[in-house]
């Protein structure tokens, strides 16, 4: 696909937002010279942040409040919201009427040039995506990170050069438009995978056939980089077209593989392995962390990057906001910012990391997940835990209470409904030598905006504690 075929052609835009996406998306359309309609189901109040940056944007016709059965239609091409499923109805008629629907991301992949290194994964996107961005800048190639955070994608399209590498992180949402246009990137970069998202997906096969559309359209020169200690990964590497390179905490017999092997990373390339660095040496927190380096180094070796360099750039990997974020120490106690765990999983992984006595903020609102382990660990690894207001924090404080000691069955639980209310508990209950740690398990909603809020708020307060 080129610009020049958006020149004339009338696009519906399916859902304007206020996350950026959507403006984003209607902005690269207007430059291409698109007859663009945008529709929302958000009246125009509610929009205003969003029309505003949009106000000098003449070929555009808006419809909000309401879709009307026409834009999907009698139109070019529908781009839908990622978060959008599949089965809705607008989206179902567009296709019954073989009109294209995509995603921002579909069209990314279909119009860029240069080569892209897509991550993917339930947790660990964000942070490995930014270590082999950081990676790569010692390679030959200049690197471009997309897909991170609430940024915008297509209309930082131009950013993209000729010498340019492209790292993409990549949702299951995202990812779900791979299978229409039958397309991966040419590196694959798959962290993990376990429950996440089933108030969306409902089952876990629905929601990894998602994920693997980062690989299944790859061809025998592509590379596709996982994590073999995931059982459930291990058990698709046969659906994988591509070159396979595991990552595993320990030496595996054959094949190219990044590995562990008395304290030290290793690199086999398929002919030797090569000794990249002691992880004592590391700056980095937690061992899920050290394995999201791991698949980074698998990354940049497949990209071109010299064994030489890799060594170099892994000892200052800079800290990613709002993973096991550090942010002051007030009174001989640790603050860290782990917004991101927005499961049971990854809120296991980040109290995994700490030896300290923690007071552990946790709880918000339910992805129908369940909880695993993070009541055993709250109960083994914790002090003190106070909990945000919502149905996610019920879930897990009524598994706490199945497994308390019976004189303490009936102990009160902390739940409050602000972060000043989170921090003035924690502060109160903290001694010098222990780390208050914001690790959620679970969503923002209903009393953040989203988990960026959340993470944004207590960096915030914290620093005026």
């Amino acid at each position: 696909m080129k610009p020049s075929w958006f020149k004339g052609k009338r696009i519906t835009v399916f859902g304007i937002g206020l996350l950026g996406g959507g403006v984003g998306t209607i902005r690269y359309l207007a430059d291409q010279g698109a007859e663009i309609i945008a529709t929302d189901l958000k009246t125009k109040e509610k929009l205003q942040d969003s029309l505003d940056k949009l106000k000098d944007i003449k070929n555009i016709t808006y419809v909000l409040g309401q879709h009307r059965r026409e834009d999907f239609i009698n139109v070019d091409m529908v781009i839908k919201t990622p978060s959008c499923p599949w089965t809705n109805e607008h989206v179902k008629l567009a296709l019954a009427s073989e009109i294209p629907v995509e995603t921002d991301a579909s069209l990314f992949l279909q119009l860029c040039k240069a080569p892209v290194i897509g991550v993917t994964g339930t947790k660990g996107k964000t942070t490995t995506a930014r270590m082999i961005y950081h990676i790569l800048k010692k390679g030959p190639r200049t690197p471009v990170l997309f897909g991170v955070e609430n940024i915008s994608i297509l209309d930082r399209l131009h950013y993209v050069k000729k010498d340019s590498i492209v790292v993409f992180e990549l949702s299951s949402w995202r990812l779900s438009a791979l299978k229409y246009c039958k397309i991966s990137p040419h590196i694959s970069v798959f962290t993990n995978i376990f429950p996440d998202h089933l108030n969306y997906y409902k089952t876990m096969e629905s929601y990894l056939d998602d994920k693997k559309q980062i690989f299944l359209h790859q061809k025998a020169k592509d590379f596709f980089i996982y994590n073999w200690e995931d059982e459930m990964l291990r058990g698709v590497e046969d659906e994988v077209p591509s070159t396979v390179v595991t990552v595993s905490g320990k030496r595996k017999t054959d094949g190219r593989g990044v590995f562990i092997e008395d304290g030290y990373i290793y690199c086999n390339d398929g002919i030797d392995a090569t000794k990249f660095v002691d992880t004592k040496d590391l700056s980095i927190l937690g061992a899920h962390n050290v394995a999201n380096l791991m698949l980074s180094i698998g990354a940049a070796h497949a990209a071109g990057v010299s064994k030489e360099m890799i060594k170099e750039a892994v000892y200052d990997i800079p800290p990613v906001a709002h993973r096991l974020e550090f942010v002051r120490t007030l009174d001989g106690v640790k603050y860290y910012n782990d917004t991101a765990a927005t499961n049971p999983q990854a809120a296991v992984a980040g109290l995994k990391t700490f030896q300290t006595p923690v007071v552990l903020i946790a709880g918000g609102s339910d992805k129908n997940l369940p909880v695993g382990d993070l009541p055993q660990m709250i109960m083994e690894h914790t002090k003190d835990v106070v909990f945000f207001k919502g149905d996610g924090s019920d879930k897990i404080i009524s598994a706490l209470r199945k497994i308390l000691p019976e004189d303490q069955k009936d102990r009160s639980m902390e739940i409050v409904t602000s972060m000043d209310e989170a921090l003035a508990y924690a502060q109160k209950v903290s001694v010098s030598g222990d780390t208050v740690l914001l690790s959620p398990g679970a969503a923002s909603f209903g009393v953040f905006t989203n988990e960026f809020d959340r993470g944004n708020q207590f960096r915030s307060k914290v620093k005026d504690l």
